[in-house]
């Protein structure tokens, strides 16, 4: 008995379709490369904001850092963030700020609490 799997075969082998991230993912997937990879992110809360000339969304990220390691590479996160230029297709990050930091010494970690204020681009 001949078991044919042409059919299955080119379903494994096609393409699949990406679904397009999110502004949400997007941005995640930016503070945790900002953070070197070794953020956790803790809790994300966005909401729609607008003003007479811009429309877009105010998020709240709380990011961990765990291991001697990952506290660096927090404390550097804290630095660069205000400055950063993030790439987000069709957004543009008016404001980025560290509203709070939780440090702890032993076991090492950082907890952190950002604000990022995103505006769609014209």
């Amino acid at each position: 008995m001949r078991i044919d799997r042409t059919e299955t075969v080119e379903e494994e082998c096609r393409p699949r379709r990406r679904t397009p991230r999110s502004i949400r993912e997007r941005l995640v997937e930016a503070l945790v490369l900002l953070g070197d990879g070794q953020a956790q992110i803790v809790s994300h809360t966005e909401r729609s904001w607008a003003s007479i000339t811009f429309a877009g969304t105010r998020h709240r990220v709380v990011l961990a850092f765990e291991g001697a390691d990952a506290v660096e590479a927090g404390e550097c996160f804290i630095a660069f963030l205000p400055d950063h230029e993030f790439a987000i297709r069709g957004q543009l990050v008016a404001d980025a700020a560290v509203t709070r930091v939780d440090h702890a010494a032993a076991p090492p970690r950082l907890v952190i609490t950002c604000e990022l204020l995103l505006l769609e681009e014209a």
